[in-house]
């Protein structure tokens, strides 16, 4: 061995683990771990299992012994995420879902993007859907940020999507450290507000490309069509998606009176109400809402007024073209009655 290179590490080392998180969905999260271990990127790879009762475990550990399983008891949905960083070593992490996939060189882009840009902390992927590749429309309004860019590789965001970003491995574990607060879902709210306040940028990756497919299905025919739309308006509107919204407007009021202002939190905390008595679960949802409140209260660190102006001009911009696009649809409902 040559003295002088005792040291350095070789090229083949990868910078980015993938994290996967999945639920009781084997055969989806099987087809999108092959094709994460095929890509030429040559990441280390990490999935987050949310208690399956299904073969999860047991079939990745024989079919793909090089990757690693965080077992979670329950599902914890994203706040699985932390036990993965732990484990991994690379400088950078990417998130996806069990249904989605990086695309060739996505993550080798990624890599690029940070390692010229040293403040930005989260790339939010551009996701693209199906066979057809059509961007998801979150990515649409992403990249119509009106923030500054500042020199930024890309446009300067508030929040990310967490099912398809990049984290720098740091930045994360410096926000996370010292936060015991983690909710199954919401708190990349909370995780983004923290970047922000220690002056990291978020941004809009446009050639950091990642793949979905709704139902977790792919185009090679891992499942018949009319099994997947039943699963995914399963999803949608059975009771899976009822918990899943009074979960997202519990965990949005609890990350408000962390880190907001106590107007904010008290319309987040009443828009919280309006989704319970919705979904007729006042009487289960009210006191682990209020509980959570108290906690959020001893953990509570109001984002600096940069950032809520950052958050104010984004919140803005989206009403505008809310209600630009509504009255677009009421234009077109009048001039074409019978569509």
């Amino acid at each position: 061995m040559n003295p002088s290179n005792a040291f350095a590490a070789p090229e083949s080392v990868p910078r980015i683990t993938v994290v996967v998180l999945t639920h009781n969905r084997v055969r989806v999260v099987l087809e999108t771990v092959a094709r994460l271990l095929a890509l030429p990127d040559a990441p280390r790879l990490i999935v987050a299992d949310n208690g399956s009762s299904d073969a999860t475990v047991k079939l990745i550990s024989s079919l793909f012994p090089s990757v690693r399983i965080v077992q979670c008891l329950s599902d914890l949905g994203a706040s699985a995420h932390s036990r993965a960083v732990a484990l991994a070593q690379t400088d950078y992490v990417a998130f996806t879902d069990d249904d989605t996939w990086w695309e060739p060189g996505a993550l080798t882009e990624a890599v690029r993007v940070f390692d010229s840009a040293p403040r930005v902390a989260v790339l939010s992927a551009r996701v693209v859907v199906g066979d057809e590749g059509e961007t998801d429309a979150r990515c649409t309004r992403l990249s119509a940020s009106p923030l500054d860019r500042n020199g930024l590789p890309g446009p300067a965001l508030t929040s990310y999507l967490a099912g398809a970003c990049v984290f720098r491995r740091s930045a994360l574990l410096a926000v996370n450290g010292d936060e015991p607060l983690r909710f199954a879902s919401g708190d990349e709210e909370r995780v983004a507000l923290d970047l922000l306040a220690q002056g990291h940028a978020i941004v809009y990756g446009e050639g950091v490309v990642a793949r979905r497919y709704p139902g977790g299905d792919s185009e090679n025919g891992s499942g018949n069509d009319g099994e997947n739309s039943r699963r995914a308006n399963h999803r949608r509107d059975g009771p899976d998606a009822s918990l899943r919204r009074r979960i997202a407007a519990r965990h949005a009021a609890w990350v408000a009176w962390q880190r907001l202002p106590l107007a904010s939190a008290v319309g987040a905390t009443l828009r919280a109400f309006g989704v319970l008595a919705r979904e007729h679960a006042l009487w289960r949802d009210t006191w682990p809402l209020i509980a959570g409140i108290g906690a959020a209260l001893k953990r509570r660190r109001p984002a600096p007024p940069n950032v809520l102006a950052m958050r104010r001009k984004v919140l803005d911009a989206e009403r505008l073209e809310q209600a630009r696009a509504a009255r677009a649809m009421a234009e077109e409902h009048h001039q074409h009655p019978a569509r």
